[in-house]
């Protein structure tokens, strides 16, 4: 049994900038990385929207860097997947102390403070292609990629506000943008519709669902469906070079759902401003704060999803367990 100050999991930026800020507040935190190390940013080919990176930087890099950081303040590093937490309550509704963290099973952390951090995965169709394609040519974040496809032409796969959202961000830089959606109309707002069938850059493309990506080491065209599956489908090939996925995120959270409420999404609710957990049972504004258990990034961000904004959250989950650990 392993006891420490604070716990982190998830090595994304919200973990790395959360463990940069507990090790200098010598909380000498552990950091269990995950399964994919410097999390859903690795996914991209380049990030140049970052502070203090004017050339732009490869993302693998650049979660170097910030490990790097944190390992120079002392954080240690644990390779593993966590696999089972207790963050049961007592009868008389205080929280359990420590809190108990299990690695691969075997290996436990009993940890004055918790801070999740483990991000969200995009969805994807589940065509072989797009794991072929995957950062070169298939992305999961028009802010993110988007500058990379100035005066070129992309496709958006979706028909909710998150999808229109980012057709009209990426026609704002590309020559040409396809809207691919599988049903006969658009799921977003009336606003958000009116933009995109507005905009003289937006195909759509209603009832298409996309078959397969093709080109030579990267996207350069989709193959589409028109109507599958009825009498008068119909095969389409359409001309790309980007092919942005924008059918939601799943946050990885799942393995908290016993301990501390999420919304119907599965986002982590957190207290106002605080990256404080509630515990359960919740109810909208009746909630009790979990103690020392607290939440960064993308896995409590339904809104934002940027790498900045998940790195600032992970700095203030990091105060607060500071906070949280000086008042025992």
């Amino acid at each position: 049994m392993n006891k420490v100050k604070c716990l982190i999991i998830g090595s994304g930026p919200a973990g790395y900038t959360a463990a940069i800020y507990a090790s200098r507040a010598n909380l000498q935190p552990v950091l269990i990385e995950g399964p994919q190390l410097g999390g859903q940013l690795t996914t991209t080919t380049e990030v140049e929207n970052f502070p203090g990176y004017p050339d732009g930087i490869e993302p693998f890099q650049m979660m170097d860097d910030m490990k790097r950081q944190a390992e120079r303040f002392g954080t240690q590093f644990v390779s593993g997947v966590v696999t089972k937490v207790n963050f049961q309550t007592s009868n008389t509704g205080e929280a359990r102390k420590p809190h108990q963290v299990w690695v691969e099973d075997t290996d436990l952390y009993e940890a004055d403070t918790v801070i999740i951090a483990t991000g969200a995965s995009a969805k994807y169709l589940g065509i072989e292609s797009e794991r072929t394609y995957k950062g070169r040519g298939v992305s999961a974040c028009a802010t993110c990629d988007g500058f990379f496809y100035r005066k070129k032409t992309v496709a958006v796969v979706g028909g909710g506000d998150t999808a229109c959202e980012e057709a009209n961000y990426l026609a704002g830089l590309c020559e040409k943008v396809y809207m691919i959606v599988r049903k006969p109309y658009l799921r977003a707002s009336e606003i958000m519709q009116q933009r995109v069938l507005n905009n003289p850059k937006i195909e759509v493309l209603f009832e298409h669902n996309t078959v397969q990506l093709t080109g030579e080491g990267k996207v350069q065209g989709a193959d589409l469906v028109y109507r599958k599956g009825e009498p008068d489908e119909e095969m389409k090939h359409i001309a790309i070079d980007g092919f942005f996925l924008a059918i939601g995120h799943h946050p990885n959270t799942e393995l908290f759902k016993d301990f501390i409420a999420r919304d119907a999404e599965g986002y982590i609710i957190t207290e106002g401003h605080s990256t404080q957990c509630f515990s359960l049972p919740f109810k909208e504004g009746q909630g009790v704060g979990l103690p020392g258990v607290f939440a960064a990034g993308d896995c409590a961000d339904p809104h934002y999803r940027q790498a900045i904004v998940a790195a600032g959250s992970g700095a203030k989950a990091a105060i607060e367990a500071d906070k949280y650990i000086k008042s025992l």
